[in-house]
């Protein structure tokens, strides 16, 4: 299974370890943001929550968090984007 960010069979675009920011999309509602980190700190302990970054869409409807991790491989980003993007609250990860 090829990862959400490199094709299969390509080399690796990005050097390990580097600071990589995700931006996690879903609706507002009450612990989004704490949702959205605890899946982070399960894949990259090291991830300071204070460097979570919230912006909210102009009629309010949607939250984007961004969090940059100090990723460490791509196995970890594609296992991290898996769990992202399968929770049910979460409507995209870029």
């Amino acid at each position: 299974m090829s990862g959400p960010f490199i094709e299969a069979g390509s080399e690796d675009i990005f050097e390990f370890p580097c600071d990589f920011p995700i931006k996690i999309m879903g609706r507002t509602i009450d612990g989004f943001a704490q949702t959205v980190m605890g899946i982070v700190l399960q894949h990259a302990p090291d991830f300071d929550p204070a460097t979570l970054e919230m912006r909210s869409s102009s009629a309010g409807k949607y939250l984007s968090v961004t969090c940059t991790i100090r990723a460490v491989s791509r196995a970890q980003l594609d296992a991290l984007y898996r769990d992202l993007s399968g929770h049910p609250s979460v409507v995209m990860v870029l």
